[in-house]
């Protein structure tokens, strides 16, 4: 190990390092890698290098090792119809002991660099992920199925920010405790004297499991946090989004190894999609740490049996905005148009039910039916998507089949308000892309909209007033949990009211928000993206509690 570099790299990102933390505890705005992928601020041929990059990925066997793997895989399939097919290691259950023991090899060594030196070679990854962020949006747009300024933004930029984030807050919580303390105990004579050394240790061998939707973004916070704090990270990515966290990978081993670090501390274990590799790997005694985005299902399975571990999940959820009254229909709408067709509604924040009473709201533009309500908002969807070219830039594609057979049912749940179609990519003829659906039902109809329908698809219930929209969006995410709320209403009972549901079931709430910002975008260093609090996820990126589990803080003393 050099220390010397690890100590370098910390100075070298220093003035990051101290923005984050004065972000986290101010919650004002802070960014440290820009969202533009402008040439004005990356150079005339960053777009073009980093598309390059991409493309010279496609068709090629990954360069990366993984101890224990079995031959290579190819599971990827772009959303976009743009043929992959490049070859990864391919981990299986029976590779796990040279696996999780290569993993285990570097970690007194990881322990023996120190806050310090760990917080410094992950800031050093996290600049050369940086430099490589064209390339990184271009594997997340094809894997995922996100337009490439959302790839750029939410794969690259924002994932950054989130991963630095984590870093930020395992750093407080680290240095915590003093590494050294004299104690001093009065006595007869003589004081008693003792020297203590306090010594951050990780838990052990860490696991990712990656998502389709947002590989980097939703992987970054716990393989940073981990990673950091002293743990060695197995990345399991999706079978469906591998490259976006190979090339993650890739630049993590490369820079513990030039710190004279084992670059086993970060491996990719890919598999093929059949393969269910998921299980035994959680179940392994050496896995002290999990973190997982996906379905309900399989989360509630790593809470209930991967007992050895702490475990952090992001699940499905049931996200609904409450309608009472605006003085702005025309913004509520538009706002409300972003919000359900961005990303073609494949985000877990974005709003599935909004909650409008039978009798209709009172707006600046007079009173609106319900039916009213539910035409502004098509007439709205209908404006913002009505040149296909631009749609597809806010739309992206669909990430899987599932998503489309869902969709397609969707319509048969109540009446159709306005009907999902398919737009013609201009660029990128084999590729899915589907408009918004909106379905009018009824609030006894909670069979429907109680359970996640994970697409581009929307309810608008219809309930006997905002008391009973209140009561059910109580109910739907104690039962079903969520990662996002909204109401409108003029009225500050109301928008009382609202705020206490919020509080009891635990989930974010979003106010009236009729401008640039939308309830399904999150904002690093100021917005908790999730809160732990509801079944959606029983943590939230990031604050204290996620990260200070990952690590033991562990004493030796002697007489001074």
């Amino acid at each position: 190990m050099t220390p010397e570099m690890t100590t370098d790299w910390l100075a070298a990102h220093r003035e990051r390092l101290d923005g984050a933390l004065t972000a986290i505890r101010s919650r004002g705005y802070y960014s440290a890698y820009p969202e533009s992928p402008s040439p004005r601020v990356y150079g005339e041929t960053a777009a073009e290098d980093g598309k390059a990059a991409f493309e010279a990925h496609r068709g090629t066997t990954y360069p990366l090792e993984t101890p224990g793997a079995t031959g290579t895989v190819s599971s990827e399939e772009s959303p976009y119809g743009v043929a992959l097919d490049v070859q990864y290691p391919r981990t299986t259950e029976s590779g796990l002991d040279e696996l999780l023991g290569a993993a285990q090899a570097g970690l007194k060594d990881w322990r023996k660099a120190g806050v310090d030196g760990r917080v410094g070679v992950t800031l050093e990854i996290l600049d050369r992920l940086h430099k490589r962020v064209f390339e990184l949006a271009n594997a997340v747009q094809h894997t995922s199925g996100q337009a490439f300024v959302m790839a750029f933004q939410a794969g690259g930029a924002h994932a950054l920010d989130r991963a630095l984030e984590a870093i930020a807050y395992s750093y407080e919580e680290m240095n915590r405790y003093p590494a050294t303390a004299i104690w001093e105990k009065p006595a007869k004579g003589d004081p008693i004297r003792l020297e203590k050394n306090f010594t951050v240790t990780g838990r052990g061998v860490a696991l990712v499991i990656g998502c389709n939707t947002f590989p980097t973004w939703n992987s970054w916070p716990g393989l940073f946090a981990s990673l950091v704090t002293g743990n060695a990270v197995v990345v399991k990515p999706h079978p469906l989004a591998v490259l976006p966290l190979a090339i993650t990978v890739e630049v993590a081993r490369e820079v513990l190894a030039e710190a004279g670090l084992d670059p086993n501390l970060v491996t990719l274990a890919a598999e093929h999609p059949g393969d269910g590799l998921a299980k035994p790997l959680a179940l392994r005694p050496e896995i002290k740490v999990i973190d997982f985005t996906g379905g309900t299902e399989f989360g509630d399975w790593l809470e209930q049996n991967a007992t050895q571990a702490e475990v952090f999940t992001e699940k499905a959820g049931v996200n609904a905005v409450i309608v009472d009254s605006t003085d702005s229909f025309k913004a509520l709408c538009n706002n409300l148009a972003f919000t359900l067709s961005l990303y073609s509604g494949q985000m877990c924040t974005t709003t599935q039910n909004l909650f409008v009473p039978a009798d209709g709201i009172e707006t600046d533009e007079g009173h609106k039916s319900f039916d009213e309500v539910g035409a502004g908002l098509a007439r709205s969807i209908g404006k913002l998507l009505g040149d296909d070219a631009r749609a597809v830039e806010l739309l992206g594609g669909i990430v899987n089949q599932a998503v489309v057979s869902r969709l397609e049912l969707a319509g048969e749940y109540g009446e159709v308000v306005l009907e999902s179609r398919a737009i013609q990519h201009p660029a990128y003829a084999d590729a899915v892309v589907r408009t918004p659906l909106l379905v009018a039902v009824d609030a006894k109809d909670e069979d429907v909209f109680g359970r996640e329908c994970f697409g581009p698809v929307s309810f608008l219930v219809r309930t006997s007033g905002t008391a009973e929209s209140i009561e059910l969006f109580r109910r739907t995410v104690q039962e079903g949990g969520a990662m996002t709320a909204g109401v409108y209403s003029t009225d500050e009972t109301i928008l009382d009211e609202v705020r206490d549901a919020a509080l009891d079931v635990g989930v974010a709430l979003s106010e009236n928000l009729t401008g640039q910002v939308f309830v399904n975008q999150s904002a690093a260093f100021s917005d908790f993206h999730g809160t732990g609090a509801n079944p959606a996820a029983n943590a939230t990126y990031t604050d204290g509690a996620y990260v200070a589990s990952r690590f033991r803080v562990i004493q030796s003393r002697r007489h001074a």
